[in-house]
């Protein structure tokens, strides 16, 4: 049987523009998204539990949009203003134009990297007299607090979202050829959702080497690969894949 269908583990691209279309057009493949992971704001009450004191930081290290939207939903559940010195250290450029939902970007001291946090904490070492906030999700990169740690940086970790399952229980009959991931909650929300999930045919395709290895400590078949060398991408990946696998089912 050639591969007709493919589930990506996230939201639809908001873009028309989006290399999974064009994947889908190239291949003669139906692509469906469905977000398996999804963010849940921790309550305030939740939070003083952590005994953070937001004012107790000089700056504030954002490594995504989620990030800074909780940032300040949680200030102004504690009624705590930001003052105007505060300063913010943010993964790449796109993410520190986003603060400016909530500030006046002009008018604050932003500094922002290449979108790998191991450049952003060389940025932080130029700024040894800060005290940092890192707001982040109960499932994180165990690099953020490894690298900050390398670079001597004061900081103080605040868990202000988390990560849960999504329901998935109307997919129970649906049948895909490939299930694409991203992260190890996503093979979590698979098998939370469908405890008796059985593989077979169903092919797995995994991007990052924490979901390469979250699909195999589950016991499954890892089928895809990204990146790789001859494929930075997933969708390239993909598109390799499916060429391959198909011209061998005729």
């Amino acid at each position: 049987m050639k591969i007709k269908r493919i589930l990506v583990s996230q939201p639809k691209p908001s873009t028309p523009k989006s290399p999974y279309f064009d994947l889908a057009d190239k291949s003669n493949v139906k692509v469906d998204f469905r977000p398996f992971i999804q963010v849940e704001a921790l309550p305030a009450k939740e939070f003083r539990t952590q005994k953070v004191n937001l004012l107790d930081h000089t700056a504030v290290i954002f490594t995504s949009r989620t990030a800074i939207d909780h940032y300040f939903r949680i200030a102004e559940e504690m009624r705590v203003t930001v003052p105007d010195t505060m300063k913010y250290f943010c993964i790449s450029e796109a993410t520190a134009f986003y603060l400016q939902k909530y500030i006046v970007y002009r008018k604050r001291k932003i500094f922002h990297s290449t979108g790998r946090f191991v450049d952003l904490v060389d940025v932080v070492k130029k700024h040894k007299d800060e005290t940092y906030l890192v707001p982040l999700s109960d499932i994180h990169k165990q690099e953020i607090p490894t690298l900050l740690n390398k670079a001597k940086a004061k900081y103080s970790k605040a868990i202000l979202y988390k990560t849960v399952s999504s329901d998935l229980s109307d997919l129970k009959d649906v049948n895909y050829d490939i299930l694409v991931f991203f992260s190890p909650s996503g093979i979590t929300s698979l098998l939370q959702n469908f405890p008796d999930f059985v593989q077979n045919d169903t092919k797995i395709a995994s991007f990052g080497p924490a979901t390469a290895k979250a699909v195999k400590d589950a016991g499954l078949r890892l089928d895809i690969q990204a990146p790789m060398p001859q494929a930075p991408s997933m969708t390239m990946a993909l598109e390799q894949f499916i060429k391959q696998f198909n011209k061998g089912q005729r």
